[in-house]
């Protein structure tokens, strides 16, 4: 059996090729959507992709399933778990099988076994792989986001992204009984291959390693004490507290994902866009999404732009605050324009119309600056009550410890709560050292507003002058 994992860095984010090197046969499971990843491995492999399988909805990105199986002709294998919110559809013109809990497929002599595993989303599906041609004792398990290494898939997406009330303490409940019922039921030496590494917002606490087993889970990841004395309710607790905050965008990938969502054909590739087409777009509401690094975004910018700076993070902060119904224009090296590109397309941000190589010939007159201030002016117009503080870090980093009064708006959350700032008074915007700040102040000002200033060093540069801190209950948690 041939066995690829493929990594995606930007969204932690882990898919699978098995081939049968008898037949030639291949399976891809939980495709991202640049399909074209796929394709040259499979070829270089001499495999022909003739299956594609999904763990479940996905929330945090664009599953590429359909892309590929457009691409292939292969069959798709999806979920048939869960109520009807839970159902695939737009599946008319694809090759499709649903599956339920104890279904089998083989693509060669690989044969692999649908496993229902719901908690994090009720309709997901583990696969349980063997290598048929030799045993079908169990070798591998694909657990896209029920076992990570060290941890589990949260239960709470549903309320913390989507909004669905009153989800997350059953799915808590569903995951521990999937845990006892199947995780643990398995052979110690099975390998577990999980959707999502370290980075993920589909965990709280994932391991950075590729893979782990299901004994060593057994042993030491966080939940093994809970289901060894099945304190369920300890569990449900523990696994509920600490989640991060999910981007707003995932709500938007599971209703894509489940519904279908257009096919590409293949990976775009955006042109360097002349001075008039730049200006001709931004009339009519494009927005430049301005890749440099903090330093030069602060040091000037086309007002309106949205700072994102190119990195391994720059889907996550696309889908936090970009909108899916206005173009983008991309101002970045022309080296970087594909990867971006790509990393847009992974969560659905498919209207990249053009990019700019840099400021110089496209900026009409003076450039917008973000203003800065110290830790000691700060506090000076925080002691007479002139500013109001916004911390945009997250929730748990601001309950250990925040400059008392300050607002928490998380960074991604800014511009769905415009209303609760203020454009009377300074705003003094922060996190720990000025990344998260600089992106949120780049919201604020696309919004007009010209009073947020950015605390220099961020909260580390306040708590090394010695000014206060206090922990407990954030004044708002947005």
């Amino acid at each position: 059996m041939v066995f690829r994992q493929i990594y995606e860095e930007g969204l932690a984010q882990m898919s699978y090729l098995l081939g049968c090197a008898a037949t030639g046969e291949a399976l891809v499971v939980d495709p991202k959507r640049d399909v074209d990843t796929y394709l040259e491995l499979a070829e270089s492999l001499g495999l022909r992709i003739t299956a594609i399988a999904e763990t479940h909805i996905h929330a945090d990105y664009l599953s590429g399933a359909r892309e590929l199986a457009k691409a292939t002709g292969a069959t798709l294998y999806l979920s048939d778990e869960g109520d009807e919110n839970w159902k695939y559809k737009g599946l008319e013109g694809f090759s499709h099988v649903l599956l339920r809990d104890g279904d089998e497929f083989r693509v060669g002599n690989i044969r692999v076994k649908a496993v229902h595993t719901p908690g994090h989303t009720p309709e997901h599906l583990s696969f349980s792989v063997a290598a048929g041609a030799v045993t079908d004792e169990p070798l591998l398990f694909l657990t896209g986001d029920f076992v990570f290494v060290g941890d589990i898939g949260r239960p709470d997406l549903l309320e913390e992204a989507a909004g669905i009330k009153g989800t997350a303490l059953p799915g808590a409940r569903r995951m521990f009984r999937s845990l006892k019922e199947k995780f643990l039921t398995l052979p110690d030496h099975v390998q577990v291959w999980p959707g999502h590494g370290a980075g993920s917002a589909c965990g709280k606490a994932l391991g950075a390693l590729p893979a782990t087993t299901v004994g060593y889970e057994k042993r030491h990841a966080w939940w093994a004490e809970y289901l060894e004395r099945n304190d369920e309710e300890g569990f449900v607790k523990a696994l509920l507290a600490g989640q991060p905050e999910a981007p707003t965008y995932f709500k938007e990938m599971k209703r894509l994902n489940r519904d279908g969502m257009p096919i590409l054909g293949g990976i775009p590739h955006p042109g360097r866009l002349t001075k008039a087409q730049f200006d001709r777009y931004l009339r009519k509401g494009a927005i430049l999404v301005d890749t440099r690094d903090k330093f030069a975004f602060a040091g000037g910018h086309i007002r309106g732009a949205i700072n994102i700076p190119a990195g391994k993070n720059f889907s996550t902060w696309a889908g936090w605050l970009l909108p899916y119904d206005r173009p983008l224009i991309l101002l970045a090296h022309p080296s970087e324009v594909e990867a971006l590109t790509r990393a847009l397309i992974r969560i659905g941000l498919d209207e990249v119309v053009g990019y700019i190589p840099g400021l110089q010939g496209y900026a009409d007159g003076e450039l917008e600056t973000v203003p800065q201030i110290t830790a000691r002016e700060a506090k000076a117009l925080w002691e007479r009550g002139e500013a109001v503080i916004l911390d945009v870090r997250g929730r748990d980093e601001y309950l250990a410890g925040h400059i008392p009064g300050a607002l928490n708006i998380h960074a991604g959350r800014v511009l769905a709560h415009l209303d609760k700032l203020p454009k009377d008074k300074p705003l003094i915007v922060h996190c720990v050292g000025g990344d998260r700040s600089s992106t949120a102040i780049s919201a604020l000002l696309s919004h007009g507003f010209r009073n947020a200033l950015n605390l220099t060093g961020g909260i580390r540069a306040w708590q090394e002058a010695g000014f206060p801190v206090e922990k407990g209950e954030e004044l708002v948690s947005a």
